[in-house]
């Protein structure tokens, strides 16, 4: 199956076949890995649904750009678990899944960081390489609002199992939610340009751009890992009362999208 033995996946289904994979045997051995992996499921779940639903203007092509953009998290997986290799900014996030200083929220921000300032714009210009990119604007716009949708509920479910978290409200004037969202909004906006970037470049310029994204996203990588001295004491205070249940949390966050729509059917 994609993502556990090193096959591309063929189609959206087997991009959440994947990570379902990858969350079950987190979920199995209480591997943090399946942290960002049990959101990243929800958001391509979410998204294969606004496919269906006839949501965006090209489905069949935004089915084949979270094909690649799920393929780029599957291959700096394999690559880690075979020989510690990949991307830097993914060795940096992977490398930090056996720290139990680490709390739940930087795990997850630490894959989206990855996800989004690495490979997201190389996914998309893959998609639509040359003149085309311009085309597949509408579509990635309309993701950010899936994103933000998972977010806001992923906020309340992270809130659970991490009850102190509200606490980085009080530091830095950054909300919980802010924490989680910085890459939806921002990020996104930049990956925008370095897609449209990569987009009309050369392959050789490519590889240099690439290779700049991962060099930077690897020093944000240690950002978020080691942030200043104004928040640690709000982290250690998160880190000695939220859930140390890793099977547990990772059961909690795959969850948040079903509980959140069964709310929402009986509010």
């Amino acid at each position: 199956m994609a993502g556990t033995t090193g096959m591309a996946a063929q189609n959206i289904d087997e991009v959440v076949d994947g990570l379902a994979e990858i969350v079950r045997e987190a979920t199995d051995t209480g591997d943090r890995v399946g942290y960002f992996a049990a959101l990243y499921r929800q958001v391509t779940v979410e998204i294969r649904k606004a496919i269906h639903a006839g949501q965006f203007e090209d489905g069949p092509r935004m089915d084949r750009f979270d094909t690649l953009f799920g393929n780029r998290y599957f291959a700096a997986y394999d690559a880690w678990r075979r020989d510690r290799s990949g991307p830097r900014c993914w060795r940096e996030t992977f490398g930090l899944l056996d720290d139990s200083d680490t709390v739940i929220v930087q795990h997850l921000v630490l894959g989206v960081n990855a996800h989004i300032n690495l490979d997201l714009a190389v996914a998309a210009a893959g998609t639509s390489p040359g003149a085309d990119i311009h085309a597949l604007q509408h579509d990635y716009l309309l993701v950010n609002d899936i994103l933000a949708g998972v977010v806001l509920v992923l906020e309340d479910s992270v809130g659970a199992v991490s009850p102190l978290l509200s606490l980085l409200d009080k530091v830095g004037g950054r909300t919980d939610e802010e924490i989680l969202d910085f890459s939806v909004v921002q990020s996104r906006q930049e990956a925008w340009y370095n897609t449209v970037l990569l987009a009309g470049q050369t392959e050789a310029q490519r590889e240099v751009t690439i290779e700049r994204l991962d060099v930077r996203a690897a020093v944000l990588a240690r950002l978020i890992a080691r942030p200043g001295l104004l928040v640690r004491p709000a982290l250690e205070l998160i880190r000695h009362t939220e859930s140390g249940d890793v099977a547990a949390v990772i059961a909690h966050l795959d969850g948040a999208m079903e509980r959140g729509s069964a709310g929402r059917g009986t509010g």
